[in-house]
């Protein structure tokens, strides 16, 4: 009945309590990757019954906690489709306190870390190299090829990899289905290691001025996501 059934802004009510990190987008991302189907209405807006938002609420329990990738979140719901039991997840890797600063969003979301913003991580992360190709998917030689190019490094004076090196490992392994590899991305670093230049370069400017250094690097580093996003579609697109 049209009744049980919720639109998408309902349903985002109904999780950000417990998910603050959700989004609209994010959700119908979710569902363009086959983890959600719901209802459409005649008019064609999506309809969500009480099922769909507990398998919702499933998938993005399990980002949170394990920061496991799409793929693995997918074998779970074919289990819980076929009326079995998805396997028993260990505890959360324990995360390490650190100051709150600029870097990508949860790296388990290969679209979200791919938005262009930047805003500080809400949970750090701190994993070891074993635990990295587990969660990214990555095999040994592919990420020693990353490694290698200083593309994936561990957090600076530790053995353990972030959140960034996850977003990275996990982006690889995407692009890897496209034809790109550690060569390719080694560009897309040199472009990322110019542009850091630029928000060094405004940093020193503003900080003269009595600014806040950390609230200016992320300000700065927002608008240059923006900005390189916007070009590349248009280039793309013209």
């Amino acid at each position: 009945m049209a009744g049980d059934r919720r639109s998408i802004g309902q349903v985002l009510k109904i999780l950000t309590e417990q998910f603050p990190d959700v989004s609209i987008s994010k959700i119908r991302f979710l569902e363009s990757e086959g983890l959600l189907s719901p209802d459409r209405a005649p008019s064609g807006y999506r309809r969500y019954s009480d099922a769909d938002i507990e398998r919702l609420r499933y998938i993005l329990e399990v980002q949170k906690s394990h920061y496991l990738p799409l793929k693995v979140i997918r074998e779970h719901l074919e289990l819980m489709d076929q009326g079995l039991e998805p396997p028993k997840l260990d505890s959360p890797t324990p995360v390490e306190p650190e100051a709150a600063g600029p870097g990508s969003s949860d790296a388990h979301e290969v679209a979200e870390a791919l938005t262009p913003r930047a805003r500080a991580p809400r949970n750090p992360i701190r994993i070891t190299r074993r635990e990295l190709l587990r969660l990214s998917g990555l095999s040994d030689a592919a990420l020693t090829e990353l490694e290698r190019h200083a593309l994936v490094v561990p957090r600076r004076g530790t053995v353990y990899y972030g959140r960034d090196a996850l977003t990275i490992a996990v982006a690889a392994r995407k692009l890897a289905g496209y034809g790109m590899d550690a060569r390719h991305l080694r560009a897309i670093k040199q472009a990322a290691e110019r542009e850091a230049g630029l928000v060094d370069a405004a940093v020193n400017v503003t900080v003269r001025r009595g600014q806040n250094p950390r609230q200016v690097t992320q300000d700065v580093m927002q608008l240059i996501l923006h900005a390189h996003a916007a070009i590349l579609r248009q280039s793309i697109t013209q």
